[in-house]
């Protein structure tokens, strides 16, 4: 069951993001569904408009960083990035995620030794580069109530991925998106629209990861640059092992790179621009890896992201290297976020 489970997932990961860069056949025979869930997007966000649906507000800043399509645009480097400057600011930041990916049932606060197959690859990795504490729940609310409950310093709340998650009241919503803006411009599943374009309309913030093809901001809304930089790659086997791109090509055997993240392609661009020409392997967002599902690099040199690294290091071999990465922004968005939480804070 499992194997065909992960068949239909890697069906899913390569044909459904094709059918969303345009309007062509597929996208036009799912619309039908699709205009069926973009009126259960707008009654469920009407319920929680009229108090029929409850919201709860922290005692705390919250500070949503999510974005209006499906796939990975970059949220989690730019959390880390967001935490980092907070933290530098003089602010206690936490962070609650719903932990996709992760087994866990209830609440768990991620922890040195909690495994990505519990907690999900993404809190894992935020723990791992910040030291915030971080707290996975299906339900972000009772995240949240966790989190301020086991730590009182903390003074601000960043939520990874919620934009949708309307329970959790918010007083700062960064919406991030990538290169491929909107797609076709189709909501889920005839395109990769979680919510009408109209949605960017009240934000405070839109995070731009490369230069999208569509660019539906209005000059209104704060507009910030993002790029993701790094040239360091660490062994997965032996993290005090540091190399950069030459000494990798200088490596015996064929460089492989695999990606397990919402657009691969962006990894690959980026190896492709350290100068590596390396035999590509995309995996589906998440994907739980085995060692024989790598087996293709074994005789060679595999490289992969920091996110695939948390899920493959119980099994990390020394023809494994993770390129760590760091989100930059331009302008620097710190300040501004800053303001808005005093803002929260005094008011």
């Amino acid at each position: 069951m499992k194997a065909i489970l992960d068949t239909f997932r890697s069906f899913l990961h390569r044909v459904l993001p094709a059918a969303w860069a345009r309007r062509g056949a597929l996208a036009c025979v799912l619309w039908p569904v699709s205009v069926a869930f973009a009126a259960l997007v707008r009654l469920r966000r009407g319920l929680y408009a009229l108090g029929i649906l409850q919201v709860w507000r922290a005692p705390v800043p919250v500070v949503v960083v999510g974005n209006i399509t499906v796939g990975g645009s970059g949220k989690t480097p730019l959390l880390i990035n967001l935490c980092q400057a907070l933290r530098a600011a003089g602010f206690s930041p936490g962070v609650v995620s719903r932990g996709h990916g992760g087994a866990a049932q209830g609440v768990l606060a991620v922890a040195p030794g909690v495994s990505a197959d519990l907690a999900g690859d993404e809190p894992v990795l935020i723990h791992r580069r910040t030291g915030c504490p971080v707290f996975v729940s299906r339900r972000r609310v009772q995240a949240a109530q966790a989190l301020l409950e086991r730590h009182p310093e903390v003074d601000v709340i960043l939520a990874d991925d919620g934009l949708q998650h309307l329970a959790l009241g918010r007083d700062v919503e960064i919406v991030v998106m990538d290169a491929r803006g909107v797609g076709n411009g189709f909501m889920l599943p005839a395109g990769p629209l979680r919510e009408s374009v109209s949605r960017l309309v009240g934000v405070d913030a839109v995070v731009v990861n490369g230069r999208p093809a569509t660019h539906p901001v209005s000059d209104e809304t704060p507009c910030f640059a993002m790029s993701l930089v790094g040239a360091q790659f660490h062994n997965l086997a032996d993290p005090g092992l540091v190399c950069g791109p030459q000494a990798l090509q200088a490596l015996p055997g064929a460089l492989h790179a695999m990606a397990g993240i919402g657009h691969p392609a962006r990894f690959f661009a980026h190896l492709r621009g350290l100068g590596l020409a390396v035999s590509e392997h995309p995996f589906p967002d998440h994907h739980a890896y085995r060692l024989e599902d790598l087996s293709f690099a074994q005789h060679g040199v595999l490289l992969m992201t920091e996110k695939d690294a948390v899920k493959c290091a119980p099994f990390a071999k020394p023809w494994m290297w993770v390129l760590r990465v760091d989100a930059v922004l331009e302008p620097d968005l710190t300040p501004k976020l800053v303001e808005w939480i005093n803002g929260r804070k005094t008011a």
